[in-house]
């Protein structure tokens, strides 16, 4: 299931140069996180009332390609990619117009009141179930794996450097 959430961008999003504060971006993710529950008949206090936990945020990943300006009307689609125990993936887009501002891969995960990771309940599972075919996650390992460089580590290699391969 994809959500899409519409939000316009009001100055106190902005910059002193008008341009969205790159905060800003994962406020309005975590709105349309919140509304995609909403669109499945579930919100974040039925959560911690009735199954006892809530959604953290574990992990984040946000790749920002263009800027978003004060008036802009942004549309921001929520899809989820992969859920497995007490976690899923969602990709999440922001876009004005036709324009992809930021690509963001978020990991979240079910937590008790303790804060200790509890099974997705069921009826939040079946709101986070991936609809179209899964794609590879976009969460990269953790820092510091020596299997796992990335662009803009010092031990990664560069093209045209000469101790690239």
């Amino acid at each position: 299931m994809t959500h899409r959430l519409e939000v316009r961008v009001y100055y106190e999003d902005t910059d002193a140069g008008g341009v969205v504060y790159h905060a800003g971006y994962l406020r309005f993710a975590e709105r349309a996180r919140t509304e995609l529950l909403r669109a499945a008949g579930l919100d974040h206090r039925t959560l911690l009332e009735r199954a006892g936990g809530q959604l953290v945020v574990r992990r984040l990943e946000a790749d920002f390609l263009a800027p978003a300006r004060l008036d802009d009307l942004l549309s921001i689609d929520t899809r989820p990619l992969a859920t497995t125990g007490a976690r899923t993936v969602l990709e999440q887009t922001v876009r004005c117009g036709d324009t992809l501002l930021v690509r963001l891969a978020v990991e979240i995960a079910f937590v008790g009141r303790d804060g200790r990771p509890r099974r997705l309940p069921e009826a939040l599972r079946r709101a986070l179930a991936p609809t179209e075919p899964a794609r590879p996650a976009r969460v990269r390992p953790r820092a510091g794996r020596a299997d796992a460089p990335r662009a803009g580590r010092a031990d990664a290699p560069r093209a045209g450097r000469a101790d690239a391969p």
